[in-house]
């Protein structure tokens, strides 16, 4: 930002926090801001937004979409001249979800012996294992472990690798992950040779490209974006999936299953399973 880095922070009612949070994925000035939702106050109904916003613009925009909630308390603050990231990964404890365990370097000394261990540094890309939406892939992908192997595994928006990077580490002859953010893709890569897993992240911005199509079909695609891509590459999913292939879908919100649901329906997928955590949801279908 031209000025000093600011987050802001907004506190209200569950189904207020969620339109709010549709709101910000709407509008086009705030289409690629960091944000999360999640429950902080369960007794009292009291959900909160934290956003961090990049530029002047983006901060505008946001302020003035949330300003369209008035049962949302909003605040700006000021953050200090830190490392954020690195004062925020040492607060996150690791995560448990099925067979598989993540952490940080913070933690490399509380893995257990009988987990499959995925060491995952953020750097500047999206995705430590800690958000609702990376736990409801990991713990969707564990259940399916539990009946079949999956050969050959496709991460869409890979971030940090972790989904694909847990594909190879279980048995994935071929995990390959793609992302639109380069820096995520060398961070993505970087995490594959710290955990020793034969998982390959390329850039690129669909599933079009030649790095994308030479492996297909693929047995499984991950694809932890938003709503509204989800539902844009639909068709482009099934044709990258062999029949009878799964797919596992996050990052939406619970109150956007609907929609993303019936534009794979539509397509011939047949909903297995949801997993929730928080506000956020993940999605397991099945093509025809």
């Amino acid at each position: 930002m031209s000025s000093d880095a600011v987050q802001t922070i907004a506190r209200g009612p569950r189904a207020v926090a969620e339109a709010a949070a549709l709101a910000i994925d709407a509008e086009a000035a705030t289409e690629s801001l960091t944000y999360s939702i999640l429950e902080e106050d369960e007794d009292h109904d009291v959900w909160r937004i934290d956003a961090f916003p990049t530029t002047d613009e983006e901060q505008a925009a946001l302020v003035s979409t949330l300003a369209g909630f008035p049962a949302l308390r909003v605040v700006t603050e000021k953050l200090a001249d830190a490392d954020w990231l690195a004062m925020a990964l040492s607060g996150l404890p690791p995560v448990r979800a099925g067979r598989f365990f993540v952490y940080g370097a913070h933690d490399r000394g509380l893995a257990p012996p009988s987990t499959v261990n995925l060491r995952i540094e953020a750097g500047a890309a999206f995705g430590t294992g800690h958000h609702g939406t990376t736990v409801g892939c990991l713990l969707a992908f564990d259940q399916l472990l539990k009946r079949r192997r999956f050969p050959r595994v496709l991460d869409v928006g890979c971030g940090t690798g972790v989904l694909a990077i847990a594909a190879a580490r279980t048995g994935s002859k071929a995990a390959l992950g793609t992302d639109i953010d380069s820096p995520s893709v060398r961070i993505a890569n970087e995490n594959a040779k710290l955990n020793r897993a034969k998982a390959r992240f390329v850039h690129a911005s669909g599933l079009n490209e030649a790095r994308v199509r030479a492996p297909a079909p693929y047995d499984l695609v991950f694809a932890n974006i938003l709503a509204p891509p989800l539902v844009a590459l639909s068709q482009d999913i099934k044709g990258a999936l062999k029949p009878g292939g799964y797919a596992i879908l996050s990052g939406l919100l619970r109150t956007q299953e609907r929609r993303v649901t019936a534009a794979y329906v539509s397509r011939g997928f047949r909903l297995e399973r949801r997993i929730r955590r928080d506000a956020w949801s993940a999605l397991v279908l099945r093509r025809a």
